[in-house]
């Protein structure tokens, strides 16, 4: 049925109230963005002119309308007589409705509750012609938005509306131009600037941001952070030397946890120990685009640790500088594998700080024993750790620790950490974790399943190896993927190069530049060992 037909056959519109026939061939060239039997919603009904439309040709072979509007709450003649008009010229079509007699915004609140425990939730159509208030438009705007289905739908009317100035507050536009501006990346606009009606299709997932009290016992079996709008928060220190590896460890991090579509919001804090305008720039530019990421460089005061004796302390620093109450550090040698999720929610029991046993030194040395875990990936509340803080610095400046700052954590925190599974932190492998050890038979079992699937790689050992570490017999040497000796002995090292061209620093591994630098250093190792060969010599 068309709709001129449907204004022949007994439906009751006021013939001076149409404000509908002028847009209906527009609308049409939409069609084809909607799948069969769509929902479609509608705020500000009237007598239902735009709704039998969209139920006689869009939901022609099935689907379905919500109208939404007050009638004056029934306590007016006007109000009920519309309401009269709008349901009988509904049910003429023989189609599925349901008109919700209420102000938008409950009635928007409701639609939502309900959504929430629906398998198929959302709708493929929404056409806003409310409340002409800007405050009320946004407002509607953002609720239909959260009921809005990835690839919707969404008609703003009156957008150049003749009653009111544009500018004023008693004007749809500004409402609608600051949800435009609000969502921007997350639709296609599909109408121009000078069209009375604003006609977007949305290209983000749906995503209806909360919970009601009677879902509460969800949590009993499930951390749904995301809907509390907390996100997860991610820190990464970084130096110059380490701005291109800090960026592969930040574009892993993303790449596995925090896809388009899956609503997860990812805050990246760089703990800043030195590095160039340029080097940020480059690293901004290493994100994944995504309107769900964040990334801020935290500046650190001329009176830290990392300023007085050197990046190796930002670690500490940032308990201090970091502007959250619980977030996840990773060393920027680290490459994420698996989403972080998991680890994000991790129960720490009342604990400061939540850490992998370190390979190596899983049973702590020389005069630090006991379970020793490695820094290089810590979920830490920050809120815990400030309280003692003070006393955590005061043993970092001591001077006789072996592993410095690691050293300084697991002295501070010892007793007062949760141990994580091996996968978030897979040190040494290739390399030291193959070696039979008797501190490490106790994680035998963990070791296995750190080397069958690692979640978090950790590329432990220096950036440039002396020459006796490559040279040594009994174990194969541990190295980063970016340094002249790269990784050969270690299975994801060609992972780390693959990430490393979804970056800024992409091409680099055949730049004249990077092969001058490894040649360098390779040189700088044999002059190194040459050297101390001679005073060996010497000395015997």
């Amino acid at each position: 049925m068309t709709h001129t037909d449907a204004q022949e056959t007994g439906y009751t519109f006021t013939s001076t109230q149409d404000w509908v026939s002028d847009k209906i061939e527009t609308w049409r060239t939409f069609f084809h963005f909607v799948p069969p039997s769509p929902r479609v919603l509608e705020i500000g009904s009237w007598e239902g002119r735009s709704a039998v439309f969209l139920l006689t040709e869009l939901c022609n072979s099935g689907g379905e309308i919500v109208c939404i509007d007050h009638f004056d709450l029934m306590g007016t003649t006007a109000g009920r007589e519309r309401y009269k008009k709008l349901t009988h010229n509904l049910e003429l079509t023989k189609k599925r409705f349901r008109v919700i007699d209420e102000f938008s915004i409950p009635a928007l609140m409701k639609l939502l509750e309900e959504e929430m425990v629906k398998t198929a939730a959302g709708y493929d159509w929404i056409y806003i012609d409310g409340s002409h208030e800007a405050s009320d438009t946004l407002l509607d705007s953002e609720l239909v938005w959260r009921l809005a289905k990835k690839s919707a739908i969404i008609i703003f009317d009156d957008y150049h509306w003749g009653a009111e100035p544009e500018t004023s507050m008693h004007h749809p536009k500004r409402g609608i131009d600051a949800f435009l501006s609000l969502h921007h990346g997350e639709f296609e606009l599909l109408s121009a600037p000078s069209d009375y009606q604003v006609i977007l299709r949305k290209t983000s997932e749906m995503r209806i941001g909360f919970l009601t009290k009677p879902q509460s016992t969800i949590l009993e079996t499930q951390f749904i952070a995301e809907e509390f709008g907390y996100g997860m928060n991610l820190a990464v220190a970084a130096e110059s030397s380490f701005a291109m590896a800090a960026a592969v460890t930040i574009r892993s991090a993303v790449e596995t946890s925090c896809g388009v579509d899956d609503g997860t919001r990812l805050s990246v804090y760089v703990v800043d120990c030195g590095l160039s305008a340029a080097e940020k720039k480059r690293i901004e530019e290493s994100i994944p685009a995504r309107e769900n990421v964040t990334l801020v460089f935290v500046a650190l005061p001329k009176d830290s640790l990392t300023v007085k004796m050197g990046a190796v302390w930002a670690k500490v620093d940032m308990i201090r500088a970091l502007p959250v109450e619980r977030v996840l550090y990773l060393d920027a040698d680290v490459l994420v594998l698996r989403d972080l999720k998991d680890l994000w929610r991790t129960d720490m029991q009342g604990k400061p700080l939540a850490a992998v046993r370190d390979v190596g030194f899983p049973k702590g040395h020389d005069s630090l024993q006991g379970p020793y875990f490695n820094a290089g990936v810590m979920l830490m509340d920050l809120a815990l750790a400030k309280q003692r803080i003070g006393e955590l610095e005061a043993l970092s400046t001591n001077g006789q620790l072996s592993f410095l700052d690691q050293d300084a954590l697991n002295l501070h925190f010892r007793g007062e950490w949760i141990p994580l599974d091996q996968e978030w932190n897979a040190q040494g492998l290739g390399t030291y974790a193959d070696l039979a050890s008797a501190d490490r038979e106790d994680l035998a079992v963990e070791l296995a399943a750190m080397k069958r699937q690692p979640r978090i790689v950790h590329f432990t050992g220096a950036v440039h190896p002396t020459m006796a570490e490559v040279l040594n017999p009994f174990v194969k040497y541990s190295a980063k993927p970016w340094g002249y000796a790269s990784a050969p002995n270690h299975p994801f090292g060609h992972i780390w190069w693959e990430v490393l061209e979804r970056t800024a620093w992409r091409g680099v591994r055949t730049s004249a530049a990077y092969i001058e630098l490894c040649e360098a250093k390779y040189e700088e190792a044999i002059k190194a060992a040459t050297d101390e060969f001679q005073k060996a010599v010497k000395r015997g």
